[in-house]
């Protein structure tokens, strides 16, 4: 029989001790000599030198072990923001989570993000303090914490002594000899009565006096767990292996297994791609139902291509380990699949975790090689990450030889120098990061093209273009017969929107608008495949001139926690950026104040806020939404390439026949 498994994340605010956590587990369960340190660059699960010289994670790694006779497949995800995507793509495959929280700096403003994700998702979590040996900690404090900006019903399944110390160590801890033995002690009473409030017939017997079976108590915070009505949470110090074991018998406890639907259709979703120097493009799966096999033909739903398995990895010990089938529940590593990409199905689509966004990029910039020849391996070593991490979203213009992506934060620079040093032995420059600004038509209009001249060709259509709601995206319909414009051809213009889209007449991505296709008509001798590629950006820039468009910048929420001795300074502060806030929450001598801010007036905000706390005052943002500026407030930027506007030189490119120099 196989054991059940489960896929668990380990998820934090960056410093909070997630990778040395991971490290521990793996070292109690055997799979490692000795347990790995981030100070000293010898993780297991941070494999690139960047993270080990910087001791962060920066991309999400997978490792196996077994415990207490159940495979448990750990995810360590990076805990600094500008990588969050990294935990966005680890939400696909997840079982169970545990969030790991300092005892130090307590709940802080990307813990309250990854937790809304989990919660968003309703996976079951588990809450790990860590660090209660280190000089500040104070667990009672980062309880309150957690109830208050996390959730009601966190349990704390544990207590210690000489916290803040160097001998600080675990007393209580909740099982069933300590239950007996201590029924009427605080600790567990507090436990008991947050249990059986779920339940009336347990609550029933406990308030008339009645003992309640710790068996019974036990099947209820499961269940409670499952469906997140409570969290438990548990203390330890990480790196001195306190704490980590009673962990994971929690984890086997009360995070639900993964089903083992093996008979059933293929359903599978990609995580993470990688690349690597011997076995090329490897894909990271989840499988939620029925499994494959080296050579095994499956079906990407997302693109609607088939690809061939080739062969089947585990990770394990941080080395790729073979495996003959990858079946449902397990997570596993598969290459051959040419064409897949992260958050892709490959199967039936149904009971694949849902995409929860953690942000999206704000900033852009242009790369350029140190060596001008290295051009085209730059870009093609760009080309790789960006289908590792397709937030990056590379464009490539060739002709202008220019290559810019987007990046969450100044950071990551750093990172993709580091990496494209390190794997591709080639040195970059990155030009300063700007805000990514966005554009929506400023009134109705009608954009119209004729293309047919120079024979052979033929395309003529109208589309109405229409500002939508914001947030609405591109919406498109077309009211022209197929008799004017031929099926084949309607998709032609359907197809090609959201690239005649990606720039504007100011130079940003056009968004937030109504497409309407109202009149036009096909040649059916004249028009060629391609025409109607080449005309559609022609009429939608047309379009864009007579209507006008708005600048968009993207606006944070944000939520600030301090001492009420800074409120002045902080709403003076947010003021001056361009924000608003609501009335703020005001507990004792602290403070919390929710609002929103432009990206552009406060990116860093949160260096600035932290020297005038000491440190002390938490902020947590996240995209909220794109909304209008004025000009002086934004930023226009010249059309990269060939504008469909300059219409002679667009159809010589369209055409093939544009020389460059």
């Amino acid at each position: 029989m196989k054991k059940p498994i489960r896929n668990i994340a380990i998820v934090a605010h960056v410093d909070a001790g997630k990778t040395t956590t991971t490290e521990q587990m793996l070292y109690a369960a055997g799979m490692l000599r000795e347990a790995g340190s981030v100070d000293k660059g010898t993780t297991a699960t941070d494999s690139l030198s960047i993270e080990r010289e910087r001791g962060i994670s920066i991309r999400l790694a997978t490792d196996s072990l077994s415990w207490n006779d159940t495979q448990i497949n750990l995810i360590d995800t990076p805990g600094h923001i500008d990588f969050c995507a990294e935990v966005e793509r680890a939400l696909l495959a997840l079982d169970g989570a545990v969030l790991v929280v300092s005892a130090v700096e307590g709940v802080q403003g990307h813990t309250i993000s990854i937790f809304q994700a989990l919660t968003s998702l309703k996976i079951p979590t588990i809450i790990f303090i860590n660090k209660i040996d280190r000089v500040g900690a104070d667990v009672e404090r980062v309880m309150a914490e957690i109830s208050s900006e996390l959730k009601d019903g966190c349990l704390l399944m544990q207590s210690c002594s000489n916290q803040a110390q160097s001998n600080a160590e675990l007393n209580h801890s909740w099982n069933e000899t300590n239950y007996l033995q201590n029924a009427e002690n605080d600790f567990f009473t507090e436990i008991v009565e947050a249990l059986v409030e779920l339940d009336d017939d347990m609550l029933e017997s406990f308030l008339e006096g009645e003992q309640v079976e710790f068996t019974k108590l036990e099947q209820l915070l499961m269940r409670a767990t499952a469906s997140n009505e409570r969290v438990p949470v548990f203390l330890g110090v990480a790196k001195n292996a306190i704490g980590i074991k009673q962990l994971m018998d929690a984890m086997i406890s009360y995070l639900p297994s993964a089903k083992m639907e093996e008979q059933l259709e293929l359903s599978a979703v990609v995580f993470k791609i990688e690349f690597d120097k011997t076995l090329g493009k490897l894909a990271h799966f989840r499988v939620f139902k029925g499994s494959m096999k080296a050579r095994d033909i499956i079906n990407n739903a997302t693109r609607s291509k088939q690809d061939k398995v080739s062969q089947l990895k585990r990770v394990q010990r941080g080395k790729y380990i073979d495996i003959n089938q990858l079946s449902a529940g397990d997570i596993g590593v598969v290459s051959g699949l040419d064409y897949a990409q992260v958050g892709d199905i490959y199967g039936e689509q149904q009971g694949v975790s849902s995409v929860y966004s953690l942000s999206a990029p704000l900033l852009t910039v242009q790369v350029k090689p140190n060596i001008e020849s290295e051009f085209s391996q730059l870009a093609q070593a760009l080309k790789e990450l960006s289908e590792e991490d397709p937030l990056l979203s590379l464009e490539w213009l060739s002709q202008l030889r220019e290559l810019h992506i987007k990046i969450s934060g100044k950071i990551q620079i750093e990172v993709l120098q580091a990496i494209l040093q390190e794997r591709f032995s080639l040195g970059a420059k990155f030009s300063k990061p700007s805000i990514i600004y966005k554009e929506t038509p400023a009134k109705n209009g009608f954009g119209f093209e004729r293309y047919w001249m120079p024979k052979p060709c033929w395309a003529i259509l109208k589309l109405r273009i229409e500002p939508g709601e914001r947030g609405s995206g591109v919406v498109y319909t077309s009211q022209v017969s197929v008799n004017d414009i031929a099926a084949k051809y309607q998709n032609e213009i359907e197809a090609t929107i959201n690239q005649a889209l990606s720039q504007g007449i100011k130079g940003w991505q056009v968004t937030d608008l109504k497409l309407t296709l109202v009149e036009g008509e096909d040649h059916n001798i004249h028009t060629r495949p391609g025409d109607y590629i080449i005309a559609t950006p022609m009429a939608i820039m047309n379009g864009l001139v007579e209507t006008d468009t708005n600048l968009l910048e993207p606006i944070l929420s944000f939520t600030i926690s301090a001492s009420l001795d800074l409120l002045g300074s902080i709403t003076s502060d947010i003021t001056k950026m361009r924000g608003d806030f609501d009335s703020p929450e005001i507990v004792g001598d602290i403070f919390k104040l929710r609002g929103k801010l432009p990206a552009a007036t406060s990116m860093d905000y949160s260096i600035q806020l932290a020297s005038i706390s000491g440190g002390k005052a938490k902020i947590s943002t996240q995209l909220s939404s794109y909304e209008v500026c004025s000009l002086n407030n934004g930023r226009t930027v010249e059309y990269r390439g060939v504008s469909p506007l300059d219409r002679d030189k667009w159809i010589l490119q369209a055409r093939g026949a544009l020389s460059v120099n």
